[in-house]
């Protein structure tokens, strides 16, 4: 049967990583969303020709553009996908957007503050026009921490007071580990605290609905000289391998955030403890389809924390997947963020999180940089 569903040209820039993510959210999320538009993998672009010849093969794309320039040029492509390091995010982003393309952008948004406020005033204008963008903080999609917002905003944690929230990682412990680009500061901007201190930085405002407003942070570099990859010698690492830093939240609460890629034997844990009046959250990814919940209002007797297992298809986003008890992965993520950014643009309404609040999450990490620097001095955002 034809699909009379109008198509919207998706063209991708980056074929790593997230190229590979965001390619696999492209192709499932029409086959399992009831959508009124239809995505087509129409373009494919990166710096190496032959890689992006051979990742659009893989992956589905119908064609390989060697320039991105090229990409936002084609008429078959309507949303701009940009899955690049950092440095390049918003220069793709807001030719993009000047395009009249809609824009997907990975995170953090930027690698400084300017280019996170050039990029939020540009998706201002072209939202003017109805051309949408959306930062791609994936863990807002994880059913269980959806679920959790859902409580938060229906009252059932009361006041929040407070916040505990850390990234776990270990895929730099071994010292031998080569000085790959997301240690280089011109390339990533930072290190653990704008690779993964990011996600739980958005994590946190999402699930709470409040904002940081200042810090105190810590930040280090335990592994100062890698080797250079596909080449003799080493260099230095330019960023950082672990930040912690506290924080107090907009409605009062107190926060503490930890971000580290040296949590031997933690290989992706985003943890997340909210404390309220009238009860208590806690959850970890690597236990994704899990949600903890304490209800203070329940008798003594019938305290404590209770699992929930997030998969029943009242809960967000699972109506479209598998029956009950059937978990769902890191990939399902990212089909949630399409779907989401699919349906906003068919609403003619802006998705979330938006480049505002990739801007939002950038002034906090440019606040911990700060204060790191300045040994531990409380800034504000």
């Amino acid at each position: 049967m034809q699909d009379r569903r109008p198509a919207l040209g998706v063209g991708m820039v980056g074929y790593a990583f997230m190229g590979r993510v965001h390619s696999q959210a492209w192709r499932s999320v029409g086959a399992f969303y009831d959508l009124p538009v239809r995505p087509a993998l129409a373009a494919l672009s990166g710096r190496s020709k032959d890689h992006a010849v051979a990742a659009a093969r893989r992956f589905g794309w119908a064609a390989v553009e060697s320039d991105w320039k090229d990409l936002i040029d084609r008429d078959d492509v309507a949303i701009v996908d940009v899955c690049t390091p950092g440095d390049s995010h918003a220069e793709i982003a807001i030719a993009a957007l000047a395009a009249g393309k809609h824009v997907l952008c990975e995170k953090p948004l930027a690698n400084t503050v300017a280019e996170a406020e050039a990029m939020a005033t540009a998706a201002r204008s072209a939202a003017a026009r109805g051309v949408r963008s959306m930062v791609a903080f994936n863990y807002r999609r994880v059913p269980a921490v959806a679920l959790a917002r859902r409580l938060v905003a229906d009252g059932r944690l009361g006041e929040i007071r407070h916040v505990r929230a850390i990234y776990l990682q270990d895929w730099l412990v071994d010292p031998e580990h080569p000085l790959v680009w997301r240690l280089r500061r011109e390339k990533a901007g930072s290190g653990a605290l704008g690779d993964i201190g990011a996600h739980v930085v958005d994590t946190v405002a999402f699930v709470t609905g409040q904002q940081v407003t200042g810090v105190s942070a810590l930040t280090e570099t335990f592994v100062k000289e890698r080797p250079l990859p596909g080449a003799p010698g080493t260099g230095p690492v330019t960023v950082d391998d672990a930040a912690l830093f506290i924080g107090r939240l907009t409605g009062g609460a107190l926060a503490s955030f930890e971000a580290t890629r040296f949590a031997t034997g933690r290989k992706n844990s985003l943890r997340m403890e909210i404390n309220g009046s009238l009860g208590s959250l806690s959850f970890d990814f690597e236990a994704m389809n899990e949600l903890w919940f304490h209800d203070a209002t329940l008798p003594g007797e019938e305290g404590g924390f209770r699992k929930i297992i997030v998969t029943e298809p009242g809960h967000p986003y699972l109506d479209a997947w598998w029956p009950p008890g059937h978990g769902l992965g890191y990939e399902h993520t990212f089909t949630h963020e399409v779907r989401d950014f699919l349906s906003a643009i068919a609403a003619e309404s802006d998705p979330e999180p938006s480049f505002e609040d990739g801007l939002r999450v950038q002034r906090v990490l440019a606040a911990v940089e700060r204060s790191a620097a300045e040994e531990s001095r409380w800034t504000a955002v």
